[in-house]
């Protein structure tokens, strides 16, 4: 969580896990499990999300992942979002965006590798100005 302003408590975790469930209802698409398929370990989520504040590029649809630190930089990130790729366009999203932490350097790896091109830069408007987090890159790809 090193590219995150904080662990979410419990209560912070719940409501995340009830809007990404929500989503799901809403939209019939949402963050989806990744486990490692010949044991079945949870290992973090990859998959869409509607971007949660203002800015000049929203209201939105993001791609987006979360994994275990064990399993990065072993392909899973970006093998699980070339399939939700697939998947966003069979349900007639048009654009999908992506956007990390400038420090976030392998997130935005796997945004290049799986197609997206970046659209420039911006301050996340849920972070304070003197935050390492602060600037984003943000990305995009068209369906």
């Amino acid at each position: 969580m090193r590219y995150f302003p904080a662990i979410l408590s419990e209560s912070e975790t719940r409501a995340f896990y009830d809007r990404i469930q929500d989503e799901f209802k809403r939209n019939g698409w949402g963050l989806y499990a990744v486990e490692i398929k010949s044991t079945g370990k949870f290992i973090g989520y990859v998959g869409l999300h509607e971007i949660g504040f203002e800015a000049e590029f929203t209201p939105g649809v993001e791609i987006g992942w979360r994994l275990d630190a064990d399993y990065h930089n072993q392909g899973y990130a970006t093998e699980a979002a070339m399939a939700v790729l697939k998947q966003a366009k069979a349900f007639g999203i048009a654009r999908l965006y992506s956007f990390t932490a400038k420090i976030n350097t392998p997130s935005e790896r796997v945004m290049q590798k799986i197609g997206m091109v970046k659209n420039g830069e911006f301050d996340h408007p849920k972070l304070s100005m003197d935050s390492p987090l602060l600037t984003h890159v943000l990305y995009q790809i068209d369906l």
